[in-house]
């Protein structure tokens, strides 16, 4: 009894709080072909149905100005039925199965929500009439097959999330969360936004549930956002449950400036109290609109003529015409379809409309339905909210796609939506040029990073001792006042990220000894934010921690003592032929010279001028130079010769070839005298394990026991990398594997007498160790990223790692050969010639005595003159510097000629 006394008080409440608006429209529910229009309306509340009051308007302006065309079917105006939906489906689909029997009802208008439509599209199809649904956006309804009678007028959510994905990529935002209501909307736009951010290389971060029967989220909202590195929320519901949904938000203190939202849908902003405009202030809605605000066509004329039948029969519901919604166009379209559709039916058939009466709504159906929708799958038309076009394919329209993002700001201390950003049917985000700019959050006008943001906050980093990365000195100031000073390549790295980031470090310096898997284990268990040093990234440490972007491209080389010097050995150009090999080569060419002797001496003339010695002299020549490759100029006369300097040629080619390929190996051996040339010469074993140096519990081993030694840790175990130094120098190890980094700064700055051999191995990189799942992740790898790009970290690493105050004396020797490699070959040279100018003497030997005996006159005549003053006597008596007895000069001369 009380419970029905306070359902009227409550009825009687609303009735008298609820404004009515007083509509005139023409009773057209008697005529004999109708259209039924279905539109939201909910009892309980005004603001949230205003969009459908203008929708249910602008449905019936539609009929009644098809009534001023003369449009009619079979002899009758098209009349109208609307029908009420509260949002759920068997409600609504029990009021439509109600009126069917009783009206003549050949086409329907709605169902406003994707969820009705699921169970309205269907039951179309049963009665064979079209349905044109003005708000239903799920992508699954766009199924042809599955819903072969659905239509609907605006775009489905899956250009809503193309469009939402190039807003992001304008903005350079990369992930997101999303907040949905659990139906056949929000399910369908969170697939479609999911979907599309999957291609275009985006992340959806996290995605929250709201229930909307419960009108509650599921979980701790507070917690699920603050959890997050993004900060970009795109809100998926419908107004009503938006309006809940930013009331808890606003709740927890999770809008703005924190966040930054996206609203799939405007509310209304008069509902919040006004203590909330600063955080609901730089909010971004982003919905469907007409053509006529984005650069497109629409029928301006169907466009006022329907404002003006509205504004006849319901002028109180009629708002400005820039404050339609645009839904209620998208209706006006709708109902459009079917009049333009049931027009051109009835141009060419008759009757044209027949429908199969029964009193069971699932049986009463149009009996020639398949050319209606033929036509309504080719007409085209110019309507009010753009270009309206239908395909068999597709339940969607193919073209007049529009998009705006508005965004929210305070004016005199008045919140509203201010256009900002319009997008065509290319996809692509302009600026509105007609209205302002954007006011981010914050009354930012910087656009927001996505990411949390970290200025400010203090952060408790660890970083290893390792020169050149690391380096920790304590120093005292004059007030005895002990501080450690840290300098390297990873302090230098904090600063930058410091400066670009904002936060603010608590740097602890680790020493040299401590295990690097100890430290994943730290930051793991929360004792640090971050460890920044060499820690190589590798896949089983990122099963308990997060790596950043690589701050350090890095690689294993082999560190080992500097082979000594062997002793000279002036004979080592010899090396490439045995002394047996040189024995016959020079009996070959005695040979070929005997034969160039015989063959030649009698029949050439040239030999036949000579002594025999001399013919023999020049067959030895000929035959030598024959087969070094010399191009001799003497010309042999007889066919033998030619055989033999034939087969000389034969030898010759193979011999030098040879040389030459055995003297450039034995000068590259030479030149390479270490004991190994890289890790293929650790695998086989070249040095024994015992005498290879590993540092434990580190990446080194790691590499070491998969690559070299097959799971066996027979190496030498080393803590620290001093520790690997010493053992190097004292002969312990021979060889050991390190960092790039670390091994060619000390052995090209600390120890000159250590060196780097063979190839660089197992590249990899260098990154800061976070926690899992650490909100600030993105921003520190993008802060990263941009050092790279910008060319800091090169700059960092030619600081600290490329200067070198080692003699560079192995590389002298790499590159260059020896005076003592090559001394044989200049010894022979020097040799031969000293044995050609004794020679040379021996056979003028009467004109170098005459040269040296006027050499030595005129030294003793400038001895005396420095004595005694020379006098006009002295100087006839002196003798001729150069003279030569006449016999004697011409008898030298006649021996000489006969001599060459």
């Amino acid at each position: 009894m009380w419970t029905f006394q306070w359902q009227c008080i409550h009825l009687f409440l609303i009735y008298n709080t609820v404004p009515r608006f007083v509509a005139n429209w023409p009773l057209l529910n008697s005529s004999g072909v109708q259209l039924a229009g279905i539109f939201y309306e909910d009892s309980n509340t005004t603001e949230s149905t205003s969009w459908s009051r203008q929708c249910r308007a602008m449905f019936k302006s539609a009929i009644v100005l098809a009534q001023k065309y003369n449009i009619t079917v079979n002899g009758h105006f098209i009349g109208w039925q609307t029908i009420r939906s509260d949002g759920n489906s068997i409600n609504t689909l029990s009021s439509t199965c109600r009126l069917v029997p009783n009206s003549s009802i050949v086409g329907i208008v709605g169902p406003p929500f994707s969820r009705e439509s699921h169970f309205m599209a269907p039951f179309a199809a049963q009665l064979r009439i079209p349905m044109v649904s003005y708000a239903s956006t799920d992508p699954d309804l766009s199924d042809r097959r599955t819903y072969p009678s659905f239509y609907r007028t605006l775009p489905a959510d899956t250009a809503a999330a193309l469009a939402i994905a190039k807003l992001f990529d304008l903005y350079n935002w990369t992930s997101c969360i999303i907040i949905y209501q659990n139906d056949a909307f929000g399910l369908g736009g969170t697939k479609a936004i999911s979907d599309t951010f999957e291609k275009n290389n985006l992340t959806v971060a996290e995605m929250i549930v709201f229930d909307t029967m419960t009108r509650s989220i599921k979980g701790d909202l507070r917690a699920l956002l603050m959890s997050s590195s993004t900060r970009l929320v795109i809100l998926w519901a419908d107004s009503g449950y938006s309006a809940s949904i930013l009331e808890l938000a606003l709740r927890a203190d999770v809008l703005g400036p924190q966040f930054m939202w996206i609203l799939s849908t405007n509310i209304p902003l008069n509902s919040f109290l006004p203590t909330w405009q600063e955080q609901l202030s730089g909010m971004l809605t982003l919905e469907p609109v007409v053509g006529g605000l984005a650069y497109g066509l629409i029928n301006k004329t169907l466009l006022n003529e329907a404002y003006e039948i509205w504004k006849t029969y319901e002028p109180e519901s009629f708002p400005e015409s820039k404050n339609v919604d645009y839904y209620a166009l998208f209706a006006f379209d709708a109902t459009w379809t079917l009049i333009q559709a049931l027009s051109h039916l009835c141009s060419t058939t008759t009757p044209c409309v027949s429908l199969f009466n029964s009193s069971y709504c699932f049986d009463r159906q149009l009996i020639n339905s398949s050319s209606l929708f033929d036509i309504i799958d080719s007409n085209t038309f110019l309507g009010v909210s753009g270009p309206i076009a239908f395909s068999a394919n597709t339940t969607d329209r193919v073209n007049g796609t529009y998009y705006i993002v508005k965004n929210v700001q305070s004016s005199s201390n008045i919140l509203s939506y201010v256009p900002v950003l319009v997008s065509s049917e290319t996809g692509e985000w302009t600026a509105n040029g007609r209205m302002s700019s954007i006011i981010w959050p914050g009354k930012s006008t910087v656009p927001p990073t996505g990411y949390a943001s970290i200025s400010g906050l203090v952060l408790q980093i660890a970083v290893i001792e390792a020169v050149p990365f690391t380096k920790c000195t304590a120093t005292t100031d004059d007030y005895g006042q002990t501080a450690q000073k840290i300098v390297g390549y990873i302090p230098d790295l904090i600063k930058q990220l410091e400066k670009a980031m904002g936060f603010i470090s608590n740097i602890t310096c680790l020493p040299s000894n401590q295990s690097y898997n100890a430290l994943i284990n730290a930051v793991a268990n929360g004792a640090y934010d971050m460890v920044v040093g060499d820690v190589t990234i590798y896949a089983d440490r990122r099963k308990l921690v997060t790596f950043s972007a690589g701050i350090f491209d890095n690689s294993l080389r082999i560190i080992t003592r500097i082979a000594p010097v062997e002793p000279v050995n002036y004979w080592s150009f010899l090396r490439p032929f045995s002394f047996h090999l040189w024995i016959i080569i020079i009996c070959v060419i005695v040979w070929s010279a005997i034969l160039i002797f015989l063959f030649e001496g009698r029949r050439n003339r040239t030999m036949k001028r000579k002594s025999l010695i001399h013919q023999f002299e020049l067959s030895m020549y000929y035959a030598f130079g024959t087969l070094v490759g010399y191009n001799w100029d003497y010309r042999i006369r007889t066919p033998m010769s030619r055989l033999v300097t034939g087969a000389i040629y034969i030898l010759s080619f193979v011999l030098v070839a040879q040389y030459q390929a055995n003297l450039t190996s034995d000068l590259t051996v030479a030149k390479t005298n270490n004991i190994i040339s890289g890790i293929e010469d650790l695998k086989n074993g070249k040095v024994a394990p015992g005498r290879i140096g590993i540092r434990t519990n580190t990446a080194i081993e790691t590499f070491y026991l998969r690559e070299v030694s097959g799971g066996s840790r027979d190496f030498y175990p080393l803590r620290t990398k001093a520790e690997t130094f010493q053992k190097l120098l004292t002969n312990v190890i021979d060889v050991a594997l390190m960092d790039s980094g670390v091994s060619e700064y000390f052995a090209g700055n600390v120890y000159c007498n250590l060196t780097l051999v063979g190839a660089p191995a197992d590249y990899s990189q260098f990154g800061i160790v976070t926690q899992k799942n650490w909100i600030y992740q993105q921003i520190l790898d993008v802060n990263i990223l941009s050092l790279r790009e910008s060319g800091v970290l090169d700059s960092l690493k030619t600081k600290w790692f490329q200067a070198s105050y080692c003699s560079n004396t192995s590389s002298i020797l790499v590159d260059q050969l020896s005076i003592g490699t090559m001394a044989g070959v200049f010894i022979i040279f020097g040799s031969i010639s000293i044995l050609a100018l004794l020679l040379f003497m021996c056979q003028n030997m009467v004109i170098v005595k005459y040269y040296l005996s006027g050499l030595v006159k005129k030294s003793i005549y400038f001895i005396r003159r420095t004595v005694r003053p020379s006098t006009k006597r002295d100087i006839l008596r002196t003798p001729a510097l150069y003279s030569v007895p006449r016999s004697s000069s011409n008898s030298s001369i006649a021996s000489h000629n006969t001599k060459f």
